[in-house]
């Protein structure tokens, strides 16, 4: 992702670690300071999967990916019906995404799910799978199909695995990503109402209320609203979106300033409340939702 969603931390359940870890032979066969030295091998015959996936999770613990890739590789190719072969096809993806490289991630995890769709990992897969998607979501100021991707992905793990803690941080992604697509439709109104393209300005606010009402930004797309319907000489317009923005927002900025512009314009009515004050009774109609779809 870009620096501007940097607080987005990289998740990599430990225990499910472990799991794959679990059954697998102890690594003292492969200290070259131990006593216990496995029997000589004859040139270009390739190790045991065992020994291969033990190097291939000893190199991803010290930070060597692209020997951790070789090692899940060697054995797919060489012991394509190992019991480790299934897990080092999904440590591979996972190698591929500590690298960044998100596509030959996703191409791997995709290849596991299609083998394996009904694996005790399943979930883990689906979720790194949306991982990739999710850590490539560009700034608000390009285009946001990365964003929209990343969100079916993580719907995806939701729909599936919807009791699982995969799912329960997926939720709270798909929040980010939905503030994510409210910041780009804020950016994109406010630039269209800076080039007086009031229309089109008022789309995109409308948009971020109807369709991102619970992200940070409704309250400002709510006052945007005011200040272009003031623009328009659309007063009536105005203080009903006034009266919806000191409803559900009554303390913010944003409602102090549109309480200043419809007094500037001197379209205050009793409908308005001041700021600060309770909302007067035409205002306690229903809720959020309700009350914003009768102004249009």
């Amino acid at each position: 992702m870009s620096s501007n969603t940097s607080h987005v931390s990289r998740l990599f359940t430990v225990p499910f670690l472990l799991a794959l870890l679990g059954g697998c032979s102890t690594l003292d066969s492969l200290n070259p300071f131990s006593d216990s030295k496995p029997a000589p091998q004859a040139e270009n015959v390739p190790q045991t999967p065992e020994g291969l996936y033990n190097n291939g999770i000893d190199a991803l613990h010290g930070g060597r990916y692209k020997l951790a890739v070789t090692q899940f590789e060697n054995i797919q190719q060489n012991f394509p019906y190992s019991g480790y072969t299934a897990n080092a096809q999904l440590m591979e993806g996972y190698a591929y995404y500590l690298q960044n490289q998100y596509s030959d991630a996703v191409s791997q995890v995709d290849r596991f799910l299609q083998l394996h769709p009904t694996s005790g990992d399943a979930a883990y897969a689906y979720y790194l799978r949306a991982l990739c998607y999710y850590e490539q979501i560009a700034d608000i100021q390009r285009d946001q199909q990365g964003t929209v991707q990343a969100m079916n992905a993580l719907q995806d793990v939701i729909t599936r695995f919807p009791n699982t803690s995969y799912a329960r941080d997926a939720r709270l992604k798909i929040d980010l990503c939905r503030d994510h697509l409210a910041g780009k439709e804020m950016l994109v109104g406010r630039y269209y109402e800076g080039q007086h393209y009031y229309e089109a300005a008022i789309n995109r606010y409308q948009r971020v209320v109807q369709d991102f009402q619970t992200t940070n930004h409704a309250a400002e797309a709510l006052h945007r609203l005011v200040e272009v319907y003031l623009k328009l000489g659309l007063t009536d317009q105005a203080r009903k979106t006034a009266s919806v923005l000191g409803y559900n927002y009554p303390g913010s900025t944003w409602y102090q300033d549109s309480y200043a512009d419809l007094r500037s314009a001197g379209a205050l009515d009793a409908s308005v409340s001041e700021p600060g004050q309770p909302p007067v009774p035409a205002q306690q109609r229903g809720f959020f939702g309700r009350t914003f779809h009768s102004i249009f």
